[in-house]
């Protein structure tokens, strides 16, 4: 298939036409100048729609890289066949930097602190990266090509002054959200019966948050309740969240699938 004909068959709107069309011309544009090139950030659901079209467009071309393994928003990079991989991840080529924002002791930031911050600068969201609350303040991933806008221009998060510092990749220190577990039975692995336990909403709360399109199944939308859920998948939920259901098998003393999740709070 031509450009046209993988928009036409994977873009959902006008907005995730732009999105697919600029993955593709970076696609393209490795292939035909044998440089490395690469997208903005993604969200988990850009980075799905996109892996959809590489898959028809390109199979097995293209890297996801948010500059560590568990990060959430991530680039496609396209590497051209002399440039290995773990030499560009470590070399000039590698378009994600990071930054330890320090802030003074007790002032509490949040994500939307520093995010807000950020685009404050003029910053678009496709090139910042995870932030990463720590103890003294964050550390911020970026596309290399703010680094200049952030180390002159970034003065203040919310109300408190920072102080940056490039560091490197390896030295980041994620940690993983809050989690509660969450044990549960169902008579079915449909989607509403999956969701409705997931989140601990009536089933018919489910399926009305299903068919309005606010449900996603591995950060793909799905309106179709009666979708086969498994263990490892991602449910999100504008509203409620996001829980992976972790394990689903075995059976209660009233025949019910037993299941558990981990819900981020």
């Amino acid at each position: 298939m031509n450009k046209r004909e993988l928009l036409d068959r994977f873009a959902r709107d006008g907005e995730q036409r732009l999105l697919l069309a600029r993955v593709l011309d970076q696609q393209q544009r490795a292939g035909q100048r044998g440089i490395p090139t690469h997208t903005g950030f993604l969200s988990p659901a850009e980075q799905a729609q996109s892996a959809d079209l590489l898959m028809a467009a390109a199979p097995g071309q293209g890297i996801l890289f948010g500059g560590y393994p568990e990060a959430e928003r991530k680039l496609w990079a396209f590497l051209p066949d002399w440039l290995e991989e773990a030499v560009w991840r470590e070399g000039e080529d590698c378009p994600v930097r990071a930054l330890r924002v320090t802030v003074p002791g007790g002032a509490g930031l949040t994500h939307r602190d520093y995010l807000g911050s950020l685009m404050g600068l003029g910053l678009t969201r496709e090139k910042i990266g995870d932030i990463l609350l720590t103890d003294t303040g964050a550390q911020v991933l970026v596309l290399g090509e703010t680094l200049p806008i952030l180390l002159s221009q970034w003065e203040k998060a919310g109300r408190y002054p920072v102080r940056l510092e490039e560091i490197p990749l390896s030295a980041l220190t994620p940690s993983q959200g809050a989690v509660k577990k969450v044990r549960a039975t169902v008579a079915t692995l449909r989607l509403d019966a999956v969701l409705a336990a997931g989140f601990s909403v009536p089933r018919s709360r489910a399926a009305e948050l299903i068919r309005g399109g606010r449900v996603m199944v591995n950060h793909r939308p799905c309106e179709k309740a009666d979708k086969a859920v498994e263990a490892g998948d991602v449910l999100t939920c504008r509203g409620l969240g996001k829980c992976v259901l972790t394990q689903a098998g075995g059976t209660s003393r009233r025949g019910r699938i037993i299941l558990e999740f981990d819900r981020y709070i």
